[in-house]
């Protein structure tokens, strides 16, 4: 098959050591990993556009927000937003340009701070949801909850901060994606799902930033339909979504249609903050015109663009 548009969404996990960790050399190994794979996919002729979350590089500005909070003013959540897309992006820009550069590829990389506009009405702000940051024990997040935070019990690996969720409405910055794409780079954009804006004319100002997250998959699916994109990858750390996920009767899904997976996902299969909305993004792409999802695991991207009988396969 003829790869065409592609828009790849590499999870938390390509950002970060094997065993979690988030110091820069972690990072930047992990990332160098990753951009091996992104490159391996624009080998295949596809015309790439890569996202990429950044849970817990902004759970470590949050960190440093409260320990610095007696020395210099904490900044708002979509600031940290802004400033982990830049940072992870030059980072992919670097590694993804030396990854094309090794298998003699023409293309280079360019990085978009992206915005994506938000309802200020949208329920999620009265519901965090979404997690951030690290896994912490019991003792260290009712600390922090004594201060106003949010934080659930995500099980054997501890408690997590959520924060607020809203639905990405469209992406500001599409336009500017696809001059981009059209000058022949590789673009880097939405990073985090986008620096969450609203629209209401506050002050003078059409656009300001609010303080959330917008789930990076779902607006991976946002941007993917509106660039007219034929496949939307979803990276992740396994190679297939499972359904009866930690039971004798866990079973791999491949090629998928969306009802059958909607149906699952209705039954409760699917965990929330980590496949649930891989899936989601993956259902509302197709829904949206897309030809074609796929989640699967990064070593498998580059077969996935290529192949429908690698990782779990959405089509109409």
């Amino acid at each position: 098959m003829s790869p065409g548009r592609v828009v790849i969404a590499l999870g938390g996990n390509a950002m970060t050591g094997p065993d979690g960790s988030a110091t820069p050399a972690a990072q930047r190994d992990a990332i160098a990993v990753a951009c091996r794979h992104v490159a391996a996919v624009v080998a295949t002729g596809a015309e790439v556009v890569l996202t990429h979350g950044n849970g817990p590089q902004v759970g470590n500005l949050l960190v440093k927000n409260e320990l610095a909070a007696h020395e210099v003013p904490p900044v708002p959540l979509d600031w940290c937003v802004a400033q982990t897309q830049a940072t992870i992006g030059f980072t992919l820009a670097d590694e993804l340009d030396a990854a094309l550069a090794d298998r003699g590829l023409p293309q280079r990389t360019a990085v978009l701070v992206t915005r994506t506009l938000v309802d200020a009405d949208d329920p999620h702000f009265a519901e965090p949801s979404k997690p951030i940051g690290r896994h912490l024990p019991r003792e260290h997040a009712e600390r922090s909850m004594a201060h106003g935070q949010v934080w659930e019990d995500r099980g054997p690996r501890g408690w997590r901060r959520v924060v607020a969720s809203p639905e990405p409405r469209g992406v500001v910055d599409g336009p500017a994606v696809r001059v981009l794409l059209a000058a022949g780079f590789v673009v880097v954009c939405a990073g985090g799902g986008g620096v969450p804006v609203v629209d209401d004319h506050v002050d003078g100002h059409a656009l300001r930033g609010v303080e959330a997250v917008v789930d990076k998959d779902l607006t991976a699916a946002l941007l993917a339909r509106d660039l007219g994109a034929g496949t939307l990858v979803i990276a992740t750390d396994v190679p297939h979504v499972v359904v009866g996920f930690r039971t004798p009767t866990a079973r791999p899904l491949g090629r998928v249609t969306p009802a059958e997976l909607r149906a699952h996902a209705a039954a409760g299969e699917f965990a929330r903050g980590s496949m649930a909305p891989k899936v989601e993004a993956g259902l509302r792409f197709v829904a949206g015109g897309g030809s074609r999802a796929v989640i699967t695991s990064l070593e498998h991207i580059a077969d996935a663009v290529e192949r429908d009988d690698v990782g779990t396969v959405v089509t109409p």
